[in-house]
Order: C-alpha cells, then structure tokens, then sequence
C-alpha cells in the first residue's frame, strides 16, 4: 500500500514538473502558441489571413504561433479551459463563455473604422409590406446562431419588446448566409450586424459580405431596425499564460494590426485593435441575465 502511494505522489509530481516546463515554455517551436479564430464567414479564407498575422506575431515576440479555424466558437472556448488554446479572436458571447468558465481575459478589442462598438440589424426583402419591426409578425426569420449578440440576443431581445412573434425562425450560421437567404427569398426577414456606412455611402454592414456575388443587394435587402450598441469583439488569452508571455503577446498585436490591416479586416473586418476592460461588457451581461439565458447551458448545448 506504501508503496502505491509513493508511486502516485510521483507521478503527481512528475505531472505537475511537466506541465510548469509545459508553460515555461510555451511560445517554443515544439510547443507554440496556439492561436485560433472563430469563423464568422468562409474558414478557408480567415486562415489564409490569420497565416501573415501569425508570422508578423513570430517576428515581434520571437516566439512561434500555431494557428486553426475550428467549426465554431465551442471548440475554442473549451480549447481555452483545456490548454489547446492559447489565444483566440472570439465574438463577444464567447468571451462570456469563456471568462465566466474558464476565467479568460480579454486583452484587446476590435475597433473599425474608428468605432469599438457595433449594433445588431434587422434586415429583410424589400417589400413595402415590411416597413417597421412590427410587420414581421407572423413571417419566418433567419437568425446567425444562438449565440450570436447582433444575429439572435439583442435582435431576440428587440422582437420581445416590440411584441413580435415569428411564424418560424431558423439559424443560417454566418451573418453572409442570413443575407443570402433573405435575397434569395428563403425567409422574410433576419438579424445580422451592423456597422455605418462609409463617409461615401459604402455600406458596412453584413450586405457588404455578399456584394460581389449579389451587386444589388442594398435593393433587394433592405434595414428595418438597429438595436442598442455592442462592444466589438475581443482578443482574449488563457488565465494560466504567464504575465511577460501575455505582455509580449499584447504588444505584438498593437504592431501587427499597423502593418498586416487588410489581413485583419480578413479575420474579424477589423482595422485596429483598442484596449477593453471586462467592465465594457456588462451591460450585455444584464441583457443575457434578463433574457434567461444560461451560458453553461448554451455551451453545452453546442457540445
């Protein structure tokens, strides 16, 4: 009996020397970075952008990156309480996910076009039937994911409010596919984010994802609604990374984003990283609190 607990109280120690060597090194060829994204539109696509940015990160830090595009922001918010994820560009649901389970921090935030903050779109086929939020009572509406803030909470939240009741309401995924099934007439109406248009009229919001394939779309789907303001989405690390690694990590960000712009409004179309304060994100707590919805029951529902 002695002798099994010798054996284990070694193998503990032997795990726990393991793992502090493990995070003294991280950042090491043979055990990098892992640095992941979660796919707001094509995957394939987000990481050809992230494959610059991670070499810009290398040659800031001097330390090496391992970069993934998993299926959805579960594998990275679990990937953060595992240790298989290090750092992550997350939407700004997951960061509650994560900082409320695993203790994630986030250490910078997307800013565009000068903006930190964004909103959630209510947008439909131009039908002059449709005209307030009101009108969509009774018509089917395309959501992004349940765990979307701009393409589901808040556009949730404002059709409680305003007393409207879908006839049915389904998740396309990605805000670029809830435009094209508005377009393409597969539902009446959908939420999706929303950023202003340029000081030219551009538009900024999720219509600009299918400009090219659908150049009339600003016709064919048009704005019902905006909701309040959102804190645009964070850059967030694991608790355990230790305090230089975080700071190297921080400040290579601040750099890479000044040199690598076009590669960043290809991962998360954002065009500066600000800094960000947990604090910034109560008042989406308070919505998610009076909306009943259950973080630990909305990851694992996604499981």
């Amino acid at each position: 009996m002695q002798f099994s607990k010798t054996l284990v109280a070694s193998l503990v120690l032997v795990s726990g020397v393991a793992y502090a060597q493990d995070e003294k090194t991280l950042g090491s060829r043979k055990n990098p970075i892992k640095l992941s994204m979660v796919p707001s539109s094509d995957a394939t696509k987000i990481l050809s952008s992230m494959k610059p940015v991670a070499q810009c990160l290398e040659k800031e830090t001097g330390l090496f990156f391992d970069i993934s595009v998993p299926n959805n922001y579960v594998v990275v918010v679990e990937g953060l309480g595992s240790k298989k994820v290090d750092v992550a560009f997350v939407p700004t649901f997951g960061y509650l996910l994560a900082k409320d389970r695993y203790g994630a921090e986030a250490f910078l935030k997307a800013s565009r076009h000068g903006e930190t903050t964004y909103k959630g779109a209510i947008v439909a086929r131009n039908d002059d039937k449709l005209k307030t939020v009101k009108d969509l009572n009774g018509k089917k509406i395309a959501y992004v994911d349940p765990a979307s803030t701009s393409g589901y909470i808040l556009p949730k939240k404002l059709f409680l409010e305003q007393g409207v009741k879908p006839s049915e309401e389904v998740f396309g995924g990605k805000h670029d596919v809830v435009v094209t099934m508005i377009y393409q007439g597969q539902v009446d109406a959908g939420a999706v984010y929303y950023n202003a248009p340029a000081a030219d009229g551009k538009i900024r919001d999720a219509r600009e994802r299918v400009l090219t394939q659908f150049p009339d779309v600003e016709k064919k789907v048009k704005i019902l609604a905006l909701t309040e303001e959102i804190p645009n989405d964070p850059i967030v690390i694991r608790k355990d990374v230790r305090a230089e690694v975080k700071a190297k990590v921080q400040a290579a960000f601040q750099a890479c984003v000044t040199t690598n712009v076009e590669s960043f409004k290809g991962i998360n179309n954002s065009d500066a990283l600000a800094p960000v304060k947990d604090a910034d994100y109560d008042g989406l707590r308070k919505t998610i609190k009076d909306l009943n919805i259950d973080l630990s029951a909305e990851l694992n529902k996604k499981k």
